[in-house]
């Protein structure tokens, strides 16, 4: 699903909101859990999972064409746990192509 696709879901279940409206909830929501994550704080959504951001050491890589060594810089990638209740009712449906 996109945001375009989730802005649309959301607006056709809530016909009392606007569409500019829920498309602007949606965005707030996603800049806040991107600023929060920015910061280093841990967002956590309870039922759904938690974001988080772990730092991930520099080392030495290789080019996958050409298997020369390639150094890649330590950063910092966000991370997704699903929650018990997510992970419950993902599986109840039997998972992604089933």
């Amino acid at each position: 699903m996109t945001k375009s696709e989730l802005i649309a879901e959301l607006a056709s279940a809530n016909p009392h909101l606007r569409t500019v409206d829920v498309e602007l909830i949606v965005s707030t929501i996603f800049d806040e859990v991107t600023a929060a994550l920015s910061r280093g704080e841990r967002v956590e959504l309870r039922g759904f999972g938690a974001f988080t951001v772990k730092q991930r050491d520099a080392r030495t890589g290789r080019n996958p064409r050409t298997g020369e060594p390639v150094a890649v810089d330590e950063k910092v990638v966000p991370f997704f746990k699903a929650g018990k209740e997510l992970r419950e009712r993902v599986n109840q449906r039997g998972g992604r192509g089933r």
